[in-house]
């Protein structure tokens, strides 16, 4: 498949002017798809862009499916025109798409994995909370603070030192019992997962400081098309072991993700 060809003077390429989806798909049908719905038009909204139809975001999975698991990449932007920074007096907004099979890293799922402490710090913008706009420059610097094979993700605090995400998943923790997500509203993406998890009363909202996740019970981090991640292992910005968890037979967190996702750890 020929890969599309965006112009020169395209918003999203010269500004990161737009918003994009990354959408599991099992059979050729759009996993939680309501909720990346919600989340498209919540930052069509913020950004003033028009939400293309259903129909025409549809027909970007409705070809016969490669594989049984495919992901598929919705990226929509402004469009063309406007003088600098200033809006185009006519908005047309340009909708690409890519779909690539895709194999789950059940091995993750089982073993768990290392995640470290990024030095980066997120800065505050309420009106850009919780959506995926294109500007991910913050998570682009924070994935280059390692390259250690061994270490599956970093966590990323805002500029306060309060929890926020990691660099392309959500973060979930567990203390007496409860299960826990940080809260969005003053930076970082509201994940899909994240948001289904909430709906159903598995997890609510809280705040940690980083300091603080030495004293969690269970650390998780997690999104939409990778699932549920245990971690192992945490390490400081420096590589320093700040703690380990041993896992438990039984992870709820990570049955309630896998239901809402399809998964199965027997199948796999």
């Amino acid at each position: 498949m020929p890969m599309p060809q965006v112009p020169f003077d395209d918003r999203g390429l010269a500004y990161g002017d737009g918003v994009f989806e990354t959408v599991l798909l099992r059979d050729g049908t759009p996993v939680l798809w309501d909720y990346h719905y919600a989340r498209l038009r919540q930052g069509c909204q913020r950004l003033n862009i028009p939400l293309p139809p259903l129909e025409q975001l549809a027909a970007a999975w409705q070809s016969p499916a490669a594989a049984e698991l495919e992901v598929l990449k919705l990226i929509l932007t402004r469009g063309s025109g406007g003088r600098g920074y200033a809006l185009p007096d006519a908005l047309s907004p340009r909708l690409i798409s890519r779909r690539v099979p895709f194999v789950a890293n059940a091995q993750h799922w089982r073993q768990g994995v290392n995640v470290r402490i990024c030095q980066l710090r997120l800065g505050h913008q309420p009106l850009l909370a919780g959506i995926k706009h294109l500007n991910r420059l913050e998570n682009v610097l924070a994935r280059q603070e390692w390259d250690d094979q061994t270490i599956a993700e970093g966590l990323l605090a805002d500029t306060d030192g309060w929890l926020v995400e990691a660099t392309s998943m959500n973060v979930f923790w567990q203390r007496n019992g409860e299960l826990f997500t940080p809260e969005l509203t003053q930076c970082g993406v509201a994940g899909t997962l994240r948001a289904a998890l909430l709906d159903q009363g598995t997890v609510r909202e809280s705040a940690i400081a980083l300091d603080a996740l030495r004293d969690v019970d269970r650390l998780w981090v997690a999104n939409s098309v990778q699932g549920v991640w245990p971690v192992n292992t945490l390490l400081s910005e420096t590589g320093e072991v700040l703690h380990a968890w041993s896992q438990a037979d039984q992870d709820t967190l990570q049955v309630a993700g896998h239901q809402l996702l399809g998964y199965s750890l027997s199948s796999c």
